[in-house]
């Protein structure tokens, strides 16, 4: 009895929890090619840092994919799987040129690994191959989402409430505007450079 009684608490709570939480979705024109679209930081709101590693190869003398979009605090593994030696740098993190890093140069098969603790758009170089770029966007929550090459974009699990979303993109000016989510809620964006 107690075990049923258990179950059916636990079912009533995640059915509820399911019935505050939305989505974003929507369209970032006015550019080409992929985008990071991310809810901005609530007040009073913290998220746990997430555990898994994404990975940012360098193959083929390109960093892939270009453009990763991740939770603040979350490490990204940077690898190389081309038969050279790579290097990988940044110049700031969200324009703060404060938060400049090298990881160093290492040869075909080796990773190296970094904590993401601020927000912001960070681009990634390679002083070996200058033509090399890409980009990590640090989200300041867990809600975010890189758009298809179309613009094209969802944002799961996002919890209804009132919030600052914004578009970011490659060359572009990012664009905020507010958003109140209550279930399945649109958000379109046109981005100018």
């Amino acid at each position: 009895m107690k075990r049923n009684f258990a179950a059916v608490v636990l079912m009533m709570t995640v059915l509820s929890a399911m019935a505050y939480a939305g989505s974003i979705s929507g369209k970032v024109s006015g550019v080409a090619g992929e985008s990071a679209v991310y809810v901005e930081a609530a007040a009073g709101k913290t998220y746990p840092a997430p555990t898994a590693h994404p990975t940012i190869d360098q193959k083929g003398l390109m960093f892939q994919p270009h453009i990763v979009a991740v939770q603040v605090g979350t490490t990204v593994d940077f690898l190389n799987s081309d038969t050279v030696a790579h290097n990988v740098f940044w110049t700031g993190v969200g324009g703060n040129k404060k938060l400049t890093h090298n990881l160093g140069t290492w040869p075909k098969g080796e990773k190296r690994s970094f904590k993401f603790d601020n927000p912001g758009a960070v681009p990634l170089l390679c002083n070996v191959h200058p033509e090399m770029s890409g980009y990590v966007v640090v989200s300041p929550t867990p809600y975010f989402a890189v758009t298809d090459k179309s613009g094209d974009f969802k944002i799961e699990g996002v919890p209804d409430g009132s919030y600052t979303v914004t578009a970011w993109h490659e060359g572009a000016k990012n664009q905020s505007k507010p958003v109140t989510v209550a279930g399945d809620t649109k958000a379109e964006f046109t981005l100018t450079k």
